[in-house]
């Protein structure tokens, strides 16, 4: 009987060979197909044509901590408790970014694997993610953006920049997420890992719809990186931790419910507290306006009331009460607000407008939170056996098709 690495309720097949699994930030079917069909990413076209191909659902809100959070630990913020980029502490009762190893409720199947004695390694675009993947890894692990400041002590590596050859990149650039991909075709050429995961940010589908000139380079990059890694062998997954939608009118300007200014007209100003889970260190290319929002409220407020009247605002989709969304969207109850609130596809939703600041939109606004970016693509290089033609896969499921489910390498890798 092979090895096996029980992590949170599942079961893991070790690895024969190099398993990678990506996480393309901001991603959806629509860029892949679209750098297929401009011809600039044929590997990708034979990972869709030769090897599996699923759509996947991600974890609302669909934002960046709590999906990659969910993929490395093959379960739902409920169990790991990740459930933004920021909430509301109420230990504290300070609004705090959740990108500290104190908020993660369990453990990542990247730590267990190496405390099994694999060999692990994780690069993340953006350090806000490292402390949260690495948590207890004995292994690799650092970011794009902090490459300059690797150690041996802190990252299990040192001399990144050397290695991969590229200078560090901008924060706010396709090159953060190049070098995500240049380090893993690097490590796995020095140190051949038995487990990777690549993790890049959405700073250009913020920008540029699929098929546009600007994304299908960014696609067209990728694919040269994801064709070496399977040259040496390694079986990949590639998904999103969420897709990504234009939130804005004809004329450009965002469409935003800024729901603090309605609350504060609606009640005494301060008596509610509105949370925007995206919000985090990044905020040029978004503005810190998505499509999900959660609300903490007084005692006295009527919850059911104030879900009614929230429902009825023009470019709202769904409101929920603490309980309802906690069970609906597997989150942790404890973490949430009183309400949830999500908008429709093309809307955002804001605190104040006074506290927005979108001088750094210089294209039309680009976002993503709610139900109507939880789609994402779920592709690997391998055909799987197994996996129950009805079963809802979501993209924390990357880890078990890869380990458990893949079984025959692409017809061109084979021969």
């Amino acid at each position: 009987m092979s090895k096996t690495v029980n992590v949170n309720q599942r079961r893991y097949r070790w690895p024969d060979v190099p398993v990678v699994v990506v996480c393309v930030d901001g991603c959806e079917f629509d860029y892949l197909t679209a750098a297929v069909a401009a011809g600039v990413a044929p590997f990708i076209g034979s990972m869709l044509e030769d090897g599996s191909r699923f759509i996947a659902d991600s974890v609302v809100p669909t934002f960046t901590n709590p999906n990659n959070l969910s993929i490395v630990t093959g379960v739902p913020p409920a169990v790991h408790g990740i459930c933004g980029n920021y909430f509301f502490d109420p230990a504290s009762a300070e609004e705090v970014m959740m990108n500290d190893p104190k908020y993660l409720r369990a453990d990542t199947l990247l730590a267990a694997f190496a405390d099994a004695g694999a060999k692990v390694a994780v690069v993340t675009a953006k350090d806000k993610l490292r402390k949260l993947l690495g948590h207890k890894l004995k292994g690799i692990c650092y970011s794009s953006e902090k490459s300059d400041q690797v150690s041996m002590a802190e990252n299990g590596i040192d001399d990144v920049l050397g290695m991969v050859g590229l200078p560090v990149p901008s924060v706010y650039s396709a090159g953060l997420s190049e070098f995500v991909f240049a380090s893993g075709v690097k490590l796995m050429q020095r140190h051949r890992p038995d487990l990777m995961y690549l993790s890049t940010t959405d700073y250009v589908q913020h920008k540029a719809a699929p098929g546009t000139p600007d994304a299908n380079a960014f696609y067209q990059m990728m694919d040269g990186y994801l064709r070496q890694l399977d040259e040496m062998g390694a079986v990949i997954a590639l998904t999103a931790d969420h897709g990504m939608n234009a939130k804005h009118g004809k004329d450009g300007a965002p469409n935003v419910i800024y729901l603090q200014d309605v609350l504060d007209q609606w009640f005494v100003a301060g008596a509610t507290r509105v949370v925007l889970p995206i919000t985090d260190p990044y905020v040029v290319h978004h503005g810190a306006l998505g499509s999900y929002a959660t609300i903490h409220l007084p005692a006295d407020l009527d919850v059911q009331e104030l879900i009614a009247r929230l429902s009825a605002l023009a470019g709202v989709e769904v409101v929920l009460d603490r309980a309802a969304a906690a069970a609906r969207f597997e989150l942790p109850p404890d973490r949430i607000g009183d309400i949830v609130i999500v908008s429709q596809r093309d809307t955002v939703l804001g605190t104040a407008a006074a506290r927005h600041d979108l001088s750094g939109l210089d294209v039309p606004l680009r976002s993503h939170g709610g139900l109507s970016e939880q789609q994402v693509p779920l592709i690997l290089n391998r055909r799987v056996e197994g996996v129950a033609s009805a079963r809802r896969l979501r993209n924390f499921d990357a880890f078990d098709l890869a380990l458990n489910h893949a079984v025959a390498l692409l017809a061109k890798s084979a021969a």
